[in-house]
């Protein structure tokens, strides 16, 4: 028999220019919870974009034309369609979703703009390099624990064909995104030929269990009795498809360019 084992770890109200790291080490020191090598943090992205002042006030962002257009479109709040386009690299389809390619790579409804888990007339953005955050959270607890650990930095998605969300990784490091099983046998001992395991969005999603929704406020997890880790600094952008190979997206364009 195998097995793994995931802790929620609760936190206080993160602020801008808060060491992430440091209040993540001494909550788990004060919970005398022992981190050990090859655990996984999963970190919400929220608490991350918050310390990082990845924050914008409503009434300070000035739509464009083509925020005004879109909103129209979509009875939507002008500066919110336009905090969305600040952060886009590519609109896909502006209605009836919005979907769109961040500035980092993600396809995603709304750039990752989301108006929950922060205040009133505020929205907040996805971290600017979610890797970038991962590796210095990373560094960070190894200073104060000296455990080696791989850090995840999830949201929350919707997928198509199917009803509700479920977490995803946006940024990673020290983890093995991907686990390719090509050229592996399966248990009759044909030879696997396309599989490929997307283990950290696999992470994410079962983390996303344990943080909850909404004022449940446990936006860390801990994941043990995996062996994922990797030294190689495999970034996020390594499980995008591009665009030649990606024919959802391309099937998308074709069809709402038409």
């Amino acid at each position: 028999m195998r097995g793994i084992s995931a802790y929620s770890i609760k936190l206080p109200i993160i602020e801008k220019e808060d060491d992430l790291g440091k209040i993540i080490a001494e909550e788990l020191i004060a919970e005398r919870f022992d981190l050990a090598d090859d655990d996984i943090l999963v970190i919400a992205h929220t608490i991350v974009s918050k310390s990082e002042g990845r924050i914008r006030r409503l009434k300070e962002i000035t739509p464009s034309d083509k925020a005004f257009k879109i909103a129209e479109k979509r009875k939507e709040d002008p500066r919110f369609i336009q905090a969305v386009l600040d952060e886009t690299k590519e609109v896909l389809i502006d209605y009836p979703i919005f979907l769109v390619e961040a500035k980092s790579g993600n396809i995603c409804i709304n750039a990752g703009v989301d108006r929950s888990n922060v205040e009133e007339g505020y929205l907040i953005l996805l971290p600017k390099d979610p890797d970038a955050s991962a590796e210095k959270i990373r560094r960070r607890i190894f200073e104060m624990t000296k455990k080696r650990v791989g850090v995840i930095i999830s949201d929350t998605n919707g997928r198509p064909f199917r009803i509700g969300q479920v977490g995803f990784s946006i940024g990673i490091y020290g983890i093995e995104p991907i686990r390719d099983w090509k050229r592996k046998k399966d248990i009759f001992g044909r030879r696997l030929e396309i599989t490929e395991e997307a283990i950290s969005d696999e992470l994410a999603s079962m983390s996303n269990i344990l943080m909850g929704e909404g004022d449940w406020c446990s936006p860390v997890v801990v994941i043990r009795g995996l062996s994922v880790l990797s030294d190689d600094r495999e970034g996020i952008k390594n499980i995008y498809r591009d665009e030649a190979t990606d024919y959802i997206r391309r099937a998308i364009k074709n069809f709402y360019s038409h």
